[in-house]
């Protein structure tokens, strides 16, 4: 296992949806390959089997939320920009971007020759139309803070955009010129209200990616092929599928079995792994880390020294230790170590595993068994709650059950509550808020911005479900984007955490190293501490 030693472990969201890849008809996958020998030149043919024990909602990034959605629009689109394995932009169908020194344009020029996978041009109409979308008053997706910064779009010619924003912001061109460009000639003449529900965002997908969309059979799988007019290099594999299976361990039967021959695999299952000869695992950090969110609609976590006595409750570093089996380090803000915005050095609160220390700030704050029950209760109502959580994710599974014992013993029921992943994201995303603790992680933007998810305005249909308001952070938030300094940005960024931290809206669980069990003779694949599937496009099976 090429494995490197970190004091950090990082909790991918991914693992909500645990990836896999296998082999089925032309290019055998597995065999042993011998050490030193080169690799060649990328051979053609090849399918590969995706699992998933999320199943994706829909292909279209201006409006999923979810990994798994995101992992096949991936395949399917592509975006002006892209980013390296150190996170640094990258140019996709852009060719070349000019800044103008105060940050307000950026003069995009495009690739040419690119087509859709329809067979149409791709021109500057694409771009002009996909990012007037979220600027649009009757878009109704969750995305809009990523492109709040925008002024106007304006096309300069068949291939060169203009953007003006309204001020700097040191992560448009690395978040906001990422989102997969939607096809002018196909969706132009639906309205804006309706695109959230379009057929094309589930039945009928076209992008410039280097796979186009064959079929999706709901509760099975999703099928991909290779676009053999892909304006970049390859794509060299057939086939891509990507299959749903019912949970984790199930999907160590199969790659075991070799059914499947790409996995994310949980730290608990490695040691299993490793003793598999058809597959190799590649680990590293991942971009991501692992919560347990108070949702504050409900009146149990309105007070922050509730919501602190809770993270005292809970011993965050048994449960690194006996859920993950040691493969990760707890976490106390909400930035991966990953990225170059990790405060190492700052002062940051941090709650220590103290129940009696909980049982204190719980009596302060009201709470107390008056019955003798051995639930805590206030003014007639107990403390009592569920923890929702994906299905399929074992370890997830496991620390909330772990989590409902340590709550137990200050007096708090939590009731674990485990749901199928499409109906979770239902049901905790806008306008429903359906829960009252959520256990789940986010998978990081490779530009470290907390706005959408800290932010007060992103609780009515963003993606501060959790429904966070402080409005001094909601301030440093806002004056964060305008920065254009690293340093300063960073600098802006340890008091936004020290907040964030203080405040407690989620407890923060841990970072989470992350594993890839991959197929012995798959050549072209490179670690991304984001991305899975980074420039699938180049991968291929040596024969």
């Amino acid at each position: 296992m090429n494995k490197r030693k970190t004091g950090f472990s990082i909790l991918s969201l991914l693992l909500i949806l645990s990836i896999f890849l296998t082999a089925c008809n032309s290019g055998e996958v597995g065999g042993d390959e011998k050490e030193g020998k080169s690799d060649g030149k990328p051979q053609k043919g090849g399918d590969l089997v995706i699992g998933s024990t999320g199943e994706p909602t829909m292909f279209n990034a201006l409006y999923s939320t979810d990994v798994s959605s995101s992992d096949i629009e991936g395949f399917i689109f592509d975006g002006l920009v892209g980013s390296d394995t150190d996170l640094n932009p990258t140019m996709k169908l852009a060719e070349k971007i000019d800044q103008s020194e105060d940050g307000i344009t950026y003069n995009v020029t495009l690739k040419k020759g690119v087509k859709w996978h329809d067979g149409e041009e791709f021109t500057a109409d694409d771009v002009v139309f996909t990012y007037n979308i979220p600027l649009s008053k009757d878009y109704a997706g969750e995305r809009g803070s990523n492109f709040g910064m925008i002024d106007k779009v304006t096309k300069k010619g068949d291939y060169e955009v203009e953007f003006k924003l309204k001020h700097p912001d040191p992560s448009f061109l690395p978040v906001s010129l990422s989102y997969g460009i939607l096809p002018e000639h196909i969706l132009g003449d639906v309205p804006i209200k309706d695109l959230g529900e379009h057929e094309f965002n589930r039945k009928k997908p076209i992008g410039t990616g280097p796979f186009k969309f064959v079929e999706w059979k709901q509760g099975q799988y999703v099928k991909v092929e290779a676009f053999e007019d892909y304006y970049g290099e390859g794509p060299y594999l057939d086939t891509l599928t990507y299959k749903v299976i019912p949970d984790a361990n199930a999907a160590i039967a199969q790659l075991q079995a070799g059914d499947i021959n790409y996995f994310v695999v949980p730290g608990t299952d490695v040691k299993t792994v490793e003793k598999f000869d058809h597959v190799k695992l590649e680990s590293d950090l991942g971009l991501n880390y692992s919560y347990l969110g108070w949702n504050e609609k409900n009146e149990l976590f309105k007070d922050k020294k509730v919501r602190q006595a809770l993270t005292h409750a809970i011993d965050r570093e048994s449960i690194v230790q006996n859920v993950l089996d040691g493969d990760g380090e707890v976490a106390n803000i909400p930035e991966s170590p990953v990225s170059w915005n990790y405060p190492k050095d700052a002062d940051i609160p941090v709650f220590e595993y103290d129940p009696e220390k909980a049982k204190k700030m719980l009596k302060e704050a009201g709470w107390e068994d008056t019955d003798g029950d051995g639930i805590l209760d206030k003014d007639g109502k107990k403390f009592s709650f569920t923890i929702k959580t994906n299905q399929g994710n074992k370890v997830r599974e496991d620390a909330a059950v772990v989590i409902q014992q340590q709550l137990k013993e200050v007096g708090i029921e939590a009731k674990p509550q485990i749901v199928e992943f499409s109906a979770l994201i239902e049901q905790t995303s806008a306008p429903n808020w359906n829960y009252d603790a959520l256990l789940l992680g986010w998978s990081l933007a490779t530009f470290p911005d907390q706005y959408d998810i800290f932010h007060s305005s992103q609780s009515k249909a963003g993606l501060n479900n959790i429904w966070y308001k402080n409005e001094e952070v909601d301030k440093l938030l806002v004056n964060a984007k305008k920065l254009k300094d690293r340093k300063e940005y960073s600098k802006a960024y340890e008091k936004i955490y020290k907040m964030i931290a203080e405040d407690q809206p989620y407890t923060f669980l841990f970072y989470y190293n992350y594993h890839r069990a991959i197929p012995k003779n798959l050549k072209g694949f490179e670690f991304h501490p984001k991305n899975d599937f980074y420039e699938v496009n180049k991968w291929w099976l040596k024969k």
